[in-house]
């Protein structure tokens, strides 16, 4: 295993035992919620998310399920919250690239200026198995900003 990937691995396990925006923030106000589930591994996430005019300014979230889920939806947490809020147009492009990404079977790095922490989770697409547990919350987010 490389220094990198070594790197990467703490970073995701810091991650799901220190986690970002674990807990969800009272649904007062415009908050929009969506619940995902893995059906193959069981983990799942519940993502809050909170809209003001056309910017993502909080995320929270709750779930259980193996490390990378769990670090995915904090690193999507953190993100938001190191930025101070998102556009809905930029969180659909993190989307958008983080999906890319992730299918693509390694050929494609996330960008750590752009996706943080989370460019640690670009390892994961070398295993198609574990790709949906790192989208889950990234699909709760997209899941929850078509309600809101």
């Amino acid at each position: 295993m490389s220094e990198l990937d070594s790197l990467y691995q703490e970073l995701i396990l810091d991650h799901s035992k220190h986690p970002v925006g674990q807990g969800l923030a009272d649904a007062d106000g415009a908050y929009a919620d969506s619940h995902q589930k893995n059906p193959v591994c069981g983990d799942e996430v519940t993502l809050r998310v909170r809209v003001a005019g056309d910017d993502v300014t909080d995320v929270t979230w709750e779930g259980h399920g193996c490390s990378i889920s769990q670090a995915s939806a904090s690193m999507l947490a953190s993100l938001v919250q190191e930025e101070g809020g998102i556009s809905r147009a930029e969180a659909t492009d993190l989307i958008t690239g983080f999906r890319e990404a992730l299918r693509s079977r390694g050929k494609t790095p996330l960008d750590e200026e752009t996706f943080g922490d989370a460019a640690a989770l670009s390892g994961v697409s070398k295993f198609s198995a574990r790709v949906k547990c790192a989208m889950l919350a990234w699909v709760a987010l997209e899941d929850a900003l078509t309600r809101a």
